[in-house]
């Protein structure tokens, strides 16, 4: 199917409209002028609703369209917006360019199959970022732009494109910015509740996690929790598989860090040189900072009080409860310095 077969003009008819979808075996065409660019779409329930008001086919189908029209640039990649189709619940999204001109279309029939989630998912966002220095001064971290998207509302997309229904944003620091952008989660497809912290009392990569009971919810499933300021399209679903496959009380996603050394690295043997390693490069795993967790495990966090996640994952150790790992193969991007966020705007 070429995006062209979904294009109409502003002149075409109800009845040309309707053959379109028809004959392609979509849910919308898109209306564009003269010069390729997308005003707006027409859907399939829209044609319904008007032809029941007793509009005759002949008619325009340009009163029936809706805008504007969400639609992606042809930079972004293709989980990215199935991400975002999922999310919406779109089963076409056109491809717009720098001039609003359209080139491309997504369709339904390019996406898998997708399983709701019982389990809900934490996103902690509340922090300062004091290491970015004067980018957070006006936005809070989770809320910069990376590729025209902020950070948090690609993580947003990416679990509801998963199947996650229901989130909690945990917020303190210009926590009106982040509740305004999301509000209750509809137009992402989601349900979303906000952990407040108190300004003067932060409570860390942990504590939040008690204000989930304080709201009068009860997990009844494992909850996904994870860190906002990271760029990545893990499968949410293999880790919930993974840890539920398991015994243990919680799992931790690893990343794998790599160092090389700069320089050419001598080993030795009784003030001998045994061996010349050029620049060599070690790898170890490391905590990605994405988590599953058993709803008892919420009991261990003190209320009112900065905890750090992996206080928890030490309480259970020392206790003898088990904590499993998983393995994050897709990318993975922590922003919490400068170059990092460069790094994942592509400017370096």
């Amino acid at each position: 199917m070429h995006f062209a077969d979904l294009l109409i003009g502003r002149e075409a008819s109800v009845r040309s409209a309707l053959s379109t979808i028809d004959g392609q075996c979509v849910e919308r065409v898109f209306v564009a002028d003269a010069g390729g660019r997308l005003l707006g779409s027409v859907s399939q329930v829209d044609i319904t609703r008007a032809l029941l008001r007793g509009t005759p086919l002949g008619a325009p189908a340009y009163p029936l369209m809706h805008s504007p029209v969400v639609s992606v640039k042809s930079t972004e990649g293709r989980a990215e917006v199935l991400d975002l189709m999922r999310a919406l619940k779109l089963s076409e999204i056109p491809v717009v360019d720098e001039h609003g001109r359209i080139v491309g279309v997504h369709a339904e029939r390019e996406l898998s199959g997708i399983n709701r989630l019982k389990n809900w998912a934490v996103i902690m966002a509340g922090g300062r970022g004091t290491r970015l220095g004067a980018l957070t001064d006006h936005i809070p971290k989770p809320m910069l732009p990376v590729a025209g998207r902020p950070i948090l509302e690609r993580l947003v997309l990416h679990l509801v494109g998963s199947g996650i229904e229901k989130i909690f944003l945990s917020v303190n620091y210009l926590s009106k910015i982040i509740e305004e952008h999301f509000d209750d989660g509809a137009r992402f497809g989601c349900e979303i509740e906000y952990l407040r912290e108190d300004p003067e009392l932060p409570l860390g990569t942990g504590g939040p996690l008690r204000l989930i009971g304080e709201l009068g919810y009860e997990p009844t499933e494992p909850l996904l929790v994870m860190n906002g300021d990271l760029v990545t399209e893990f499968a949410v679903g293999e880790l919930m598989d993974a840890h539920a496959s398991r015994e243990v009380v919680a799992t931790i996603a690893m990343t794998e860090y790599r160092h090389q050394v700069p320089f050419g690295v001598l080993e030795s043997e009784s003030g001998n040189l045994v061996r010349m390693v050029e620049k060599p490069t070690s790898s170890w795993p490391v905590n990605a900072g994405i988590y599953v967790m058993e709803p008892r495990l919420l009991a261990r966090i003190p209320a009112g009080e900065l905890f750090p996640i992996t206080a928890l994952f030490d309480d259970c150790l020392s206790e003898g409860l088990p904590v499993g790992l998983w393995k994050l193969r897709e990318h993975w991007q922590d922003i919490g310095r400068p170059n990092e966020l460069a790094q994942a705007r592509g400017q370096v």
